[in-house]
């Protein structure tokens, strides 16, 4: 089992009053709201958190892209991994990811994950969502009905630069460069894994196989929910007779360890509420425009995870509403361990996310959390899948690496 530690890098100081008085935390947010020396703080205090999961013990850590708003700081991923890139030296870099579409041309999604896969000598992990509604079609203008043929466009572009050893001419539809020569190269041959975060569209799954790319389901539903999207992922998998292993399949839980199940409500009762009553209010229109989810998504009856019809799951949810819904796994490290364990083999995933900065965590709540979790929870869960099934889907880095200060070139 492989265990990462996930950040979304949230602004910690929306007002009580944002859900009834702000439309909506995403693309139209006042940036009157933004405070640059607090901001300064919170990326040093976030970048020390991942840097912090690097030393527990964890498989990786992970950022990801969004853009105009106070939910996710990170509009640039390959920023955040750059700076963990010379400051950590275990974990794998997770970049879930690059939103394909809004790069122009892709080729630099290319050039810039070759620099992190060097930089980490083979650490990264690259990620190719397709991305949010809200970031995509609204806060970057990208037209919701070409957006996945735009995404699929600049992966195979992606590809090619990264397999082809000579310089070539690309001429697709949105993209057109005389000369492709992707400087520098990956690492890792012939390309860095590559996962693809879902919300839950199911012609992700029938993607993800045929390239044998790693499925990561990104959810705020919680576990229980994710038992039916991911069952859906598995009966694919069964249908295109592709091997059922575990490590092709990621999800992420909301995880928040402390002394006892007691205990636990106390420290964090008030940040999960801060997390989906806040960071998660999307007004409706910004969560699913016309064209940007598939027919056979809608008519599978799955919602997007943010807006009205979300909110309709969530929003004033007591503590043991959210712990008995699955929204987070939470209590003393007896009680997650063997939550989480239930959990693991149920969705049967063998890549976990866990989201354990949540809302308006400070930092030292956050590393408590962290700790807890890393001496107490996460060796008894590694052990899931130890023996049963190979990881093709990680990292291979290499066995040699520079140290930051000391590097030679031979």
């Amino acid at each position: 089992m492989k265990i990462n530690w996930f950040h979304l890098m949230p602004y910690r100081w929306l007002p009580d009053d944002f859900r009834e008085h702000y439309h909506s935390v995403w693309v139209d947010i006042p940036s009157k709201l933004w405070d640059s020396e607090k901001g300064h703080y919170l990326y040093n205090e976030y970048l020390d958190e991942l840097e912090f999961a690097d030393k527990m013990g964890f498989d990786g850590i992970c950022v990801n892209e969004h853009h105009a708003n106070a939910y996710g700081l990170m509009p640039s991923p390959n920023i955040m991994a750059a700076s963990l890139a010379r400051r950590t030296s275990r974990a794998n870099l997770v970049v879930l990811g690059n939103s394909l579409s809004l790069y122009n041309p892709p080729l630099r999604v290319a050039e810039e994950f070759g620099m992190l896969d060097c930089i980490s000598g083979g650490r990264l992990v690259a990620g190719f969502p397709v991305g949010s509604s809200m970031d995509t079609n609204f806060a970057y203008g990208a037209v919701p009905a070409t957006l996945r043929e735009r995404y699929r466009e600049a992966h195979d572009l992606i590809i090619k630069a990264w397999t082809t050893p000579e310089p070539f001419a690309f001429n697709g539809r949105y993209t057109k460069i005389r000369y492709v020569n992707s400087w520098p190269r990956p690492v890792q041959k012939p390309h860095p894994p590559i996962w693809v975060p879902g919300g839950g569209s199911i012609e992700t799954w029938d993607w993800v196989l045929e390239r044998d790319y790693q499925y990561c389901y990104l959810s705020y539903f919680g576990y229980q929910h994710g038992k039916r999207v991911m069952d859906g992922f598995w009966e694919n998998v069964a249908k295109k007779g592709a091997e059922p292993n575990p490590y092709r399949a990621g999800f992420l839980q909301l995880i928040a360890v402390s002394e006892s199940d007691a205990q636990a409500e106390k420290d964090y009762a008030r940040h999960l509420d801060y997390f989906f009553n806040r960071c998660l209010h999307v007004y409706s229109g910004f969560a699913d425009a016309p064209g940007y989810r598939t027919e056979a998504t809608i008519r599978a009856g799955l919602q997007a995870q943010v807006g009205e019809a979300a909110d309709a799951f969530r929003v004033g949810l007591t503590w043991k509403e959210l712990v008995d819904r699955g929204y987070v796994i939470t209590g003393s490290p007896a009680t997650v361990r063997d939550r989480l364990t239930e959990v693991i083999k149920g969705l049967r995933i063998g890549q976990l996310m866990v989201l354990q900065m949540i809302g308006s965590m400070p930092k030292e709540l956050v590393l408590k959390n962290t700790e807890l979790f890393a001496k107490e929870v996460l060796p008894a869960v590694k052990k899931i899948w130890a023996s049963e099934w190979k990881d093709r889907w990680s990292p291979r880095p290499l066995s040699e690496r520079a140290v930051p200060g000391a590097a030679v070139a031979k």
